[in-house]
């Protein structure tokens, strides 16, 4: 028999879709928060800037920009990138 013919093995089936959804969109984030990092380091290596030493640099700062808006202004706007890593007190 099968998953159409049986509905306890193919209520299991949904159960365990749940719980892979589930997971699957904690890893998602997890992978874009990754992502986004990636991006800003690629933004800071020609500028000679360290990550740890930029996001540092920016809480002392006071300038809340997330992680997301940063790698967007690296990737697509890398002088506006470039202003906010002057700004944020690092010399470059």
């Amino acid at each position: 028999m099968t998953k159409s013919r049986l509905f306890k093995v193919a209520n299991e089936a949904v159960l365990h879709a749940g719980q892979y959804a589930f997971a699957g969109r904690r890893l998602r984030r997890r992978d874009l928060r990754r992502t986004w990092i990636t991006r800003i380091n690629s933004g800071l290596t020609p500028l000679g800037v360290k990550y740890s030493v930029f996001i540092s640099a920016l809480k002392k700062s006071n300038i809340e920009l997330d992680r997301k808006i940063l790698s967007e202004l690296a990737t697509s706007q890398p002088e506006a990138f470039k202003e906010v890593v002057r700004s944020s007190g690092l010399k470059i």
